[in-house]
């Protein structure tokens, strides 16, 4: 009876789930008549876009967007993903566009189209406050920190033969400026106005030197894709320009401090205070992590039971099938999956992935397998006897698999499946990449706003461990309640 009725609540859990999925892409287009985009943005850029201690972005991008939709009457949702993720995401067809004060480059004009450059910027070095670097000269020979796919990355390279340094990359802001900070390496380049707000709020940096390669910061779309929406953008842009309100968002967070967006005029950046002021984003990055491990092992295990029973099914066909799977799945690093399911897919198929359809298809195959692989092992480790005795008393092969063969090895297979529990809790940290905002995504958000890494990551892996504990608390009951003892 219990069986039965678990059964059904497993099923019933997972038909809301899909059902939940399958509506999210569609009702908010349905919910009005106004033309609607989905926009991605890197959110950790500040003063162009971060979060505010309410989980709300803000920023020069942020509210430029805001003010074009409202003149132009159309309706968007934002999505925030790296910076170089996001850009490939536009190009596979996963986003409308992108807004992330991204650089217009000769490269980028040849896979996309740009809206009216809306804002001029400079490159510049910066070395850490202790560093004895005087001038690029002094680089060579030694490594430079880059952000991936920027344009200050772009002109690093391109000056990379002439000063002799060598270069490494970082996906996130904050922790290529920590590089560089603790001697890592020994210098980064970046836009002027970014590089300055990260020092005034505390980045132990120190600028090098004068801007260089100015260019413009441009609204992108793929190339030949959302015409609509680029001459919006242009219109709206134009508006804003003409009656000020450009100039008004500019000057609210050029040269802005961190107590602007904390809500408080004297940041306290202690441990506790941090804690305090960043409480709603942490809890909601630990919802979405215990959302996405208990999802994601749901899931897998479905996956992985099937296929685990099929790797021993006395079938060539099924066995040779299942064995694949696992070699597939198992062999591909979790991030790659990831990435081949949001963006590689929709490039060749041109349908797009929710992140989170895409986080939970990535973790129930990749868990899977890893689940499949050790059920495979558990019934095997059934002694044949077991199989063979119920055979001659008439019970069909199956009947006999779940009778006989199954309850003895699920006893043996208990510890290794709590234990995977705990490392899907943990593989969902990779999932930040695609921008999910679980609890790893939410400190480097948190970060990108007040340069407190060493505080925010300690906080962070506190409420790993905490979790982790927990799980590990739950193996140990459930191995002895359930296990072979």
């Amino acid at each position: 009876m219990f069986k039965k009725a678990w059964i059904k609540y497993v099923m019933l859990t997972l038909a809301v789930i899909l059902g939940t999925l399958a509506t999210t892409t569609t009702g908010a287009a349905a919910a009005t008549k106004e033309p609607h985009y989905v926009i991605t943005t890197d959110t950790t850029y500040p003063p162009f876009e971060l979060q505010d201690k309410n989980g709300q972005y803000v920023g020069i991008d942020i509210d430029i967007l805001k003010a074009i939709a409202k003149r132009e009457h159309f309706t968007y949702k934002l999505v925030p993903i790296s910076f170089n993720s996001g850009a490939q995401a536009v190009l596979s067809g996963q986003f409308d566009a992108i807004m992330a004060g991204m650089a217009i480059t000769p490269a980028r004009k040849l896979v996309y189209d740009f809206g009216t450059p809306y804002y001029k910027t400079g490159v510049i070095a910066a070395i850490a406050k202790n560093s004895k670097i005087k001038s690029l000269n002094d680089l060579r020979g030694k490594t430079v920190a880059l952000k991936t796919g920027t344009g200050a990355a772009a002109y690093a390279l391109s000056i990379q033969k002439q000063y002799g340094f060598k270069v490494t990359y970082f996906n996130d802001s904050n922790t290529m400026y920590n590089d560089v900070a603790l001697g890592n390496t020994v210098a980064t380049f970046e836009d002027e106005p970014v590089m300055k707000y990260a020092i005034q709020n505390g980045v132990k940096l120190k600028i090098l030197t004068k801007p260089a390669n100015s260019g413009y910061y441009g609204f992108g779309v793929k190339k030949g894709h959302n015409q609509e929406l680029i001459a919006k953008f242009n219109a709206g842009f134009a508006a804003i320009k003409k009656d000020g309100t450009y100039d008004k968002i500019v000057a609210k967070y050029i040269g802005a401090k961190e107590s602007t967006f904390a809500g408080s005029a004297a940041v306290n950046n202690s441990i506790w205070g941090l804690l305090k002021q960043n409480k709603n984003q942490f809890l909601a990055g630990i919802g979405q992590t215990l959302m996405l491990t208990i999802l994601g092992i749901i899931l897998a295990t479905i996956f992985g039971v099937i296929i685990g029973i099929l790797a021993i099914v006395p079938n060539k066909f099924s066995h040779g099938f299942a064995s694949t799977i696992i070699y597939i799945f198992r062999g591909l690093p979790l991030l790659v999956l990831a990435f081949f399911i949001y963006i590689g897919i929709p490039s060749l198929t041109g349908h797009k992935f929710s992140a989170l359809l895409a986080g939970l298809i990535t973790l129930m195959l990749n868990e899977g397998a890893y689940i499949a692989a050790f059920v495979a092992g558990g019934l095997k480790s059934v002694d044949n006897g077991q199989m063979e005795a119920a055979r001659s008393l008439g019970l069909s092969y199956w009947k006999a698999m779940r009778k006989v063969v199954m309850p003895q090895g699920i006893k043996l297979m208990v510890p290794s499946f709590v234990n995977q529990f705990i490392i899907t809790l943990k593989d969902t940290s990779i999932l930040s990449a695609i921008g999910i905002i679980e609890l790893t995504q939410t400190g480097t958000v948190i970060i990108s706003r007040n340069s407190q890494g060493f505080r925010v990551w300690f906080l962070v892996a506190m409420m790993y461990l905490i979790m982790i504990t927990l799980l590990t608390f739950l193996a140990k009951w459930a191995d002895k309640k359930f296990g072979n003892n």
